[in-house]
């Protein structure tokens, strides 16, 4: 049950990052990475004051259009609570921005889970993290960043057919031999543009092969790690944004050719590659002779949103 939010009253969180998609379970299946940015709050004074540290710390704004207060106030109306006069946030950021890599969503989840926090919500009971989870989902407009941010681990998600403005998510066991590899090349997309190249429709082959790909994409990340490259085959996205990242497809396509289950991060362009205990080294070894990507070897979290 949430509560006013009282002045002294302070929270900090971490949020880990997340790659959406993994190839054909666009728009709903997530994994959370174990890079985190951390954000904190404390109610007192009569304004907002906002800090940025760490990544993309001199490009955010340092108002009310800052994304994590937006998230708060989003959550506060979802929750009844009237906010604040006063706040000041802190903001640490170790997620690279632009890069598929669900920054965006990890502020919204940090900023919708302080929130509640602050009134009351226990973020340990399913309800309070279902609460947070709709506010980010909606915000962002899709689940499957969102979702594995506040979950952790491996997620699949859908909207609630009965509550619109309800989101669903299971989480699935990840098969322990998983080791994701992410490449992070230095340029940038934003996922609005991203977006933009997509077609409004797609022919049923191509669904009914999707479709096909995504259910076996949760048995080969759960239980079967050696069909991930036929797994991770989509129809609907990636190719069709190959001119939004052509560098970027240019790499998925060599590492695939070369048996490795690799796809677009989200909406790119970073690459993740899922590969496993025997390959991750191996993968990034290769991925590290072409110039222009950092290499990034993080563990799967587990955990998603934490209070601190």
């Amino acid at each position: 049950m949430a509560r006013a939010v009282q002045p002294g009253a302070a929270v900090t969180v971490t949020v880990p990052a997340s790659s959406a998609n993994l190839g054909p379970g666009f728009d709903s299946v997530g994994l959370a990475l174990d890079v985190r940015d951390e954000v904190s709050a404390v109610v007192r004074g009569d304004t907002l004051v906002v800090r940025s540290e760490g990544e993309g710390a001199d490009e955010v704004p340092r108002d009310e259009t800052h994304l994590v207060h937006r998230a708060m106030v989003a959550a506060w109306q979802h929750l009844g609570v009237e906010p604040p006069r006063g706040l000041e946030l802190t903001c640490r950021g170790a997620i690279p921005h632009s890069r598929g890599l669900g920054s965006s969503a990890s502020a919204i989840v940090a900023g919708a889970s302080v929130a509640a926090a602050l009134a009351g919500v226990d973020l340990g009971a399913p309800e309070g993290l279902a609460q947070v989870n709709d506010v980010a989902s909606t915000l962002e407009g899709h689940p499957d960043n969102a979702s594995a941010s506040v979950y952790g681990g491996l997620t699949v998600s859908w909207a609630d057919d009965v509550q619109p403005d309800r989101w669903r998510t299971t989480a699935l066991t990840v098969h322990a031999d998983l080791r994701p590899v992410v490449l992070v090349p230095e340029d940038r997309l934003a996922t609005h543009e991203a977006r933009a190249a997509l077609p409004p429709e797609i022919g049923h082959a191509d669904a009914a092969r999707n479709a096909g790909r995504a259910a076996l994409l949760t048995h080969a990340l759960t239980h079967d790690p050696a069909l991930l490259l036929p797994a991770t085959r989509d129809w609907l996205h990636q190719e069709q944004r190959r001119i939004a990242y052509p560098v970027t497809m240019a790499m998925v396509d060599r590492l695939r050719r070369a048996g490795h289950a690799a796809v677009v991060s989200g909406a790119g362009p970073s690459v993740l590659v899922l590969a496993t205990v025997s390959t991750a080294d191996a993968v990034a070894a290769t991925a590290r002779e072409h110039a222009g990507w950092n290499v990034l070897q993080p563990q799967i979290s587990a955990t998603g949103v934490r209070v601190v």
